[in-house]
């Protein structure tokens, strides 16, 4: 199986991306490299791509089990290496889920399937940093 991603200079360092699927999104450097800030920078895009892989893995587990939900919501916060390659060196993931009648136990069990067994994004990045969690949930 293999992804494809095509990065396309427009100026400055604002650059759009195409993957496979044909879906693009824009990326924009810092301004100490000539973005305008126009977009998200590329270290954000990798971040927001771990959030939504997990975040997809823990709703379809969810509805799996009849959890009623109306709403999950992923927060992350990376901490970087302070000399290049500033890679990831921590990340706190905060899943706030919302619903009814919600059971702890499996909502534990979900997120720990997604970072331990089913999020690729999650395994790349455990690579370099320590990843943790928080649950929250919100009864409504």
């Amino acid at each position: 199986m293999s992804t494809t991603a095509r990065i396309s200079w427009v100026d400055g360092a604002l650059f759009v991306a195409e993957g496979g699927s044909g879906h693009t999104l824009t990326m924009d450097g810092a301004t100490d490299v000539g973005g305008r800030d126009l977009a998200s920078r590329p270290m954000e895009v990798v971040l927001m791509g771990m959030g939504g892989c997990t975040a997809i893995d823990v709703v379809a587990m969810l509805k799996k089990q009849r959890q009623d939900i109306e709403g999950v919501e992923v927060s992350l916060v990376a901490e970087r290496a302070d000399e290049p390659p500033k890679v990831f060196i921590s990340v706190k993931v905060v899943y706030t889920v919302r619903g009814r009648k919600l059971n702890r136990a499996l909502i534990e069990r979900a997120v720990s399937l997604s970072e331990d067994k089913y999020c690729s994004a999650t395994a790349m990045i455990r690579k370099s940093a320590a990843v943790s969690h928080e649950i929250v949930l919100e009864e409504v």
